[in-house]
């Protein structure tokens, strides 16, 4: 957290997975800083990182441990591995808007608050051609 005003614009825009949208660098260091509570030991691993122009597009893997004290305490502890990819528009060497999304629905089956498929089930439905 202590590099984020070297590394974002004041007026930073993020568009997350989730439907919310954050404007400025107060409410997005609070969005960061509240992920970060809840996963201590966010670590993240670039995969693949594509620039042109000012746009830079980066693939990544990130593990963590959920510590969260609020609800679903029953999944407190389980470790996390997700993708996620990422849009970031710079200007003047900052980040200036941020275009995220993860496997949000991985993430909710590895924590157990969302269904898994069962095994040996397939996970769509073949649709028959007439």
């Amino acid at each position: 957290m202590a590099v984020f005003d070297e590394l974002h614009t004041a007026d930073i825009v993020f568009h997350g997975g989730g439907g919310e949208e954050i404007r400025g660098l107060k409410g997005f260091k609070q969005y960061c800083g509240e992920m970060f509570s809840v996963f201590p030991d966010l670590h993240y691993v670039i995969d693949d990182m594509v620039v042109e122009g000012d746009r830079v597009a980066v693939r990544t893997t990130w593990t963590c441990t959920y510590r969260s004290e609020g609800k679903g305490t029953q999944s407190k502890g389980r470790k996390v591995r997700a993708w996620e990819i990422e849009i970031d528009r710079v200007v003047d060497g900052k980040i200036a808007e941020v275009w995220n999304r993860y496997d949000t629905l991985g993430v909710m089956q590895q924590l157990g608050v969302a269904p898994t498929p069962e095994k040996g089930r397939p996970r769509s439905r073949q649709v028959s051609q007439p």
